[in-house]
């Protein structure tokens, strides 16, 4: 009885030997290929540094105007002036777009009301 208890015994201390060995070389393995996910990210953050400084270069006032300027003729582009832009109050509400409080669709049907068939 006790030899096999003995024999039972080494007999798991020898599985949980492989699982060691096994876990210990997925895990080797795994630390490998995060290094090489790691110097991907890398090489991905520089590359997009490289595409936002190329965009700030390209998107520089400067260039943006001498080009609006030599596009004229097909584009139709003029600067923004402060006369372009309004205020607030100059908004015309229509008043009986709302009603109770929820704006109405062009057809008269409330947005807020249930559908013909649904329980509320």
């Amino acid at each position: 009885m006790r030899s096999m208890f003995i024999a039972i015994t080494a007999l798991f201390v020898l599985g949980l030997a492989f699982w060691a060995y096994n876990e210990n070389y997925k895990t080797q393995t795994t630390l490998k290929e995060m290094a090489n996910v790691q110097a991907e990210i890398g090489l991905k953050r520089e590359h997009l540094a490289i595409l936002q400084a190329e965009w700030a270069y390209q998107n520089r006032p400067m260039r943006l105007r001498q080009l609006a300027e030599i596009n004229f003729d097909s584009l139709g582009l003029l600067p923004l002036l402060p006369e372009q832009f309004g205020h607030v109050d100059q908004i015309d509400y229509d008043v009986e777009m709302f009603v109770k409080g929820f704006p109405v669709l062009e057809g008269g049907i409330e947005v807020s009301s249930p559908i013909d068939g649904e329980d509320q």
